[in-house]
């Protein structure tokens, strides 16, 4: 059944008009945000509602500061009101009292409201009683808005004023439904050797307000937070563009990084706002093909590049997905591939992993193995790299060893990367097999 509720008295509010935002986004569900509005008090003890908040407000967060007049205001009590209208409210709270049924029929009952569930029970004055069946329902007339309820979440709060005047006050508060994530694409040229790479911010707002001609700031890392809220993610279509001039600046904050939109936004609620982060940068890359048996028996692809000026970027870049594009043989783009990167400083490694090698294959066995009594072995291992290209690759093999480990024997130079990794760099020419003979001992 869809009723419309006409409301015969208007509702008391006080300082509806929005104000100027200034809005925080943090990548964990969560933002913080000040608005400022100009304000007539009285002096003395008032009372004052604020309207026009977040459904997701954490109320336990809200900070007021008079700003004309700093100390001039005190809250001593704050009620957050959030029990919002519906028809079912609005008729639980007149059980016992008098409305008004128009039928669609254009047949109107008024009287006492007695009962309410598939049909609406009624008394009149002469104590008739009517029963009208909901479905039949076209308006249902109410003489005034309940005590209690409210047409939209609000603060309300009784003050200490101590001088009367026009004040601008700015309340600020945390709300969740509210978050942000940096996206990547990157594009991948004839050789892969370098990459054009774009950074763009997505903005997810589903707190139940918008946020008109904001001032933006996205903080990039991890603050701590007691209750842990899950991220939320969106996802953005590529097309073959170039990204804008700089939008944002970037500074270190405290142990984040902040990002400052140069211009207001309105964010709008339930609305994905996608922003340029950064212009189209030229990035020098590095293609590595990884082989590493107990983690998987294909062969790895991916792009490697350092976050530097001298590569082409050098800019602290937020967590984020990349997507990986390259052009066809007739110049349209493919997708090749996507990965997560981390928060990354600049002049810090980045590593895409796009995808396995098609035309490469590795393969492990253990060919020997003696036992050297209860607290050792020996073994000898043979990896086998097969190369279907056209071309020479260079491929890494990583093998993972524990315990207290010697290489006794090897065909291949190695590099003992840390205490449980051993790395070897092969070339294999094109349609050939190379093979990585190699015995270790190990002590536990």
């Amino acid at each position: 059944m869809k009723n419309f509720l006409t409301l015969l008295a208007t509702v008391w509010l006080t300082g509806t008009a929005l104000g100027q935002f200034y809005v925080t986004v943090y990548n964990n569900d969560l933002a913080l945000v000040k608005e400022r509005r100009e304000v007539q008090l009285g002096s003395g003890r008032t009372s004052y509602r604020f309207e026009n908040v977040p459904g997701k407000i954490d109320p336990t967060s809200v900070h007021l500061a008079d700003i004309t007049n700093p100390g001039n205001v005190t809250i001593l009590e704050q009620n957050y009101e959030y029990d919002l209208v519906s028809e079912e409210k609005l008729l639980e709270r007149y059980l016992g009292k008098e409305i008004t049924i128009v039928t669609k029929e254009e047949k109107q009952f008024t009287g006492t409201l007695l009962a309410l569930s598939n049909n609406i029970i009624l008394k009149d004055d002469l104590g008739k009683i009517f029963i009208v069946k909901q479905d039949g329902i076209r308006n249902i007339l109410f003489p005034s808005l309940p005590e209690g309820l409210v047409i939209r979440p609000s603060l309300f709060w009784l003050l200490e004023v101590g001088k009367a005047g026009k004040d601008k006050l700015e309340i600020s508060y945390l709300t969740n439904g509210i978050s942000w994530e940096a996206k990547y694409v990157a594009v991948a040229d004839k050789e892969d050797k370098r990459l054009s790479f774009d950074g763009w911010v997505t903005v997810n707002n589903n707190c139940g307000m918008s946020f008109p001609e904001a001032h933006l700031k996205l903080v990039a890392g991890e603050p701590h937070i007691v209750k842990a809220r899950p991220p939320r993610g969106v996802l953005m279509e590529y097309a073959k563009t170039t990204a804008a001039e700089p939008q944002f600046t970037e500074e270190a904050f405290f142990e984040y990084h902040l990002y400052t939109l140069e211009r207001p936004a309105t964010i709008l609620d339930n609305q994905i706002k996608e922003l340029s982060l950064f212009p189209t940068a030229n990035v020098e890359v590095k293609k590595i093909y990884t082989f590493e048996a107990a983690r998987d028996s294909k062969v790895r692809t991916e792009l490697e590049f350092k976050n530097s000026k001298e590569a082409g970027l050098g800019i602290p870049l937020p967590h984020g997905k990349v997507r990986v594009y390259k052009e066809d043989s007739e110049g349209m783009l493919q997708f090749i591939g996507e990965d997560e990167i981390d928060h990354t400083p600049k002049d810090e490694k980045v590593t895409v992993y796009v995808g396995n090698a098609f035309d490469l294959v590795g393969e492990r066995t253990r060919k020997d193995f003696k036992s050297l009594g209860d607290r050792g072995s020996e073994e000898t291992i043979s990896i086998k790299l097969r190369n279907h290209k056209r071309e020479q690759v260079e491929i890494q093999v990583l093998e993972r060893l524990w315990g207290d480990w010697m290489i006794t024997s090897s065909t291949h130079r190695y590099e003992k990367k840390d205490a449980n990794t051993l790395r070897f760099v092969v070339s294999v020419l094109p349609d050939r097999e190379e093979e990585i003979v190699y015995t270790v001992r190990s002590k536990w």
